[in-house]
């Protein structure tokens, strides 16, 4: 399999295969820690050919600066038909509601596909500076 994107953005839909995204960042600028984002999206664009058809386990986690999970791993199952001589896409969306930031630093999602990593993403969480004070 082939990880064409892997993005964390405000929002993104699939329509008939079609992956549209809004406002793609890497990093959260907060007042203070603990905190909440209200909503964002983790995206994920895989290509695979024909002898990778049939189904695939897909796994998200969110871990911080010391390895410990920030969210409990996310897991779902992914099912590919590829037509013959051809590659076929799947577009995964995961909504997340008010994703919690521990601390400031850095987060990463990691994905795995069937157990193997596949990709990391990194997430800064960075103190919002105030005006005249950056």
């Amino acid at each position: 399999m082939n990880l064409e994107a892997f993005l964390l953005c405000d929002a993104a839909t699939d329509s008939q295969g079609k992956l549209n995204i809004l406002g793609a960042f890497d990093s959260f600028f907060v007042n203070e820690v603990p905190a909440a984002h209200p909503h964002c999206a983790v995206v994920v664009r895989l290509r695979v050919d024909r002898a990778e058809q049939g189904e695939h386990t897909i796994t998200l986690h969110l871990i911080d600066e010391d390895g410990k999970h920030v969210i409990q791993p996310l897991e779902g199952r992914l099912r590919v038909q590829v037509t013959p001589n051809q590659t076929a896409t799947s577009n995964l969306i995961l909504n997340l509601q008010g994703l919690k930031l521990p601390r400031i630093g850095e987060l990463a999602f990691h994905l795995q596909i069937d157990g193997k990593p596949a990709g990391s993403l990194p997430l800064y969480i960075r103190k919002l500076q105030a005006p005249g004070h950056g």
